[in-house]
């Protein structure tokens, strides 16, 4: 299925959990976190980041939300604000095992929207696809602070797919398992 669509990945949060280091620029596999999120798009009309620009990424749009640090609310709103396609995949820049065919399900299922789910059922608010349309609207009704406030109303689909693309890297630990330096995986154990 070929289908036109924009990508918004969210790369500017402070990274508390990993000491404030720069989350999307860790290395898996020896690429950057966000460089894999990015190949996970190759056929993004365009490619939005919202966060400090960065080598890597010829393609990509860089903006940052208003206010600087205000979380994942304030940064989407900037980034669907770039966007032109009629469908967005919303990802978080930390998902090291994130592939095309993830996205394409994910597109493929939204209606309005899709989103992927962990293998404890957990929706995954930053692994997801959305009708802009929707999207748009719903951001423009809603003056809260939460990614699953904002998003859970639109009664998205959720989607498990095999291979971890839900897997995201917010502690050194996670980090660690990401490279398999460190435990297996969720879905391994």
């Amino acid at each position: 299925m070929s289908v036109r669509y924009d990508a918004c990945v969210l790369a500017g949060g402070q990274a508390r959990r990993l000491g404030g280091r720069d989350k999307p620029g860790m290395l898996v596999a020896g690429r950057p976190l966000i460089e894999t999120v990015a190949a996970a798009v190759p056929d993004a009309g365009r490619l939005v980041v919202v966060g400090p620009p960065r080598p890597g990424l010829p393609r990509a749009v860089f903006l940052r939300e208003d206010p600087p640090g205000g979380g994942p609310v304030p940064a989407l709103r900037s980034g669907l604000a770039e966007v032109t396609a009629p469908l967005v995949a919303l990802l978080a820049a930390d998902l090291p095992f994130l592939t095309a065919g993830h996205v394409r399900a994910l597109l493929e299922a939204a209606d309005p929207g899709a989103v992927l789910v962990d293998d404890e059922g957990r929706e995954q608010w930053l692994a997801g696809a959305w009708r802009t349309a929707e999207l748009t609207r719903a951001l423009a009704r809603y003056d809260g602070r939460s990614l699953r406030g904002l998003l859970a109303p639109l009664a998205p689909t959720g989607l498990r797919l095999g291979g971890s693309p839900w897997f995201d890297c917010d502690t050194m630990d996670d980090l660690l398992r990401a490279r398999g330096e460190a435990g297996p995986l969720p879905n391994e154990e």
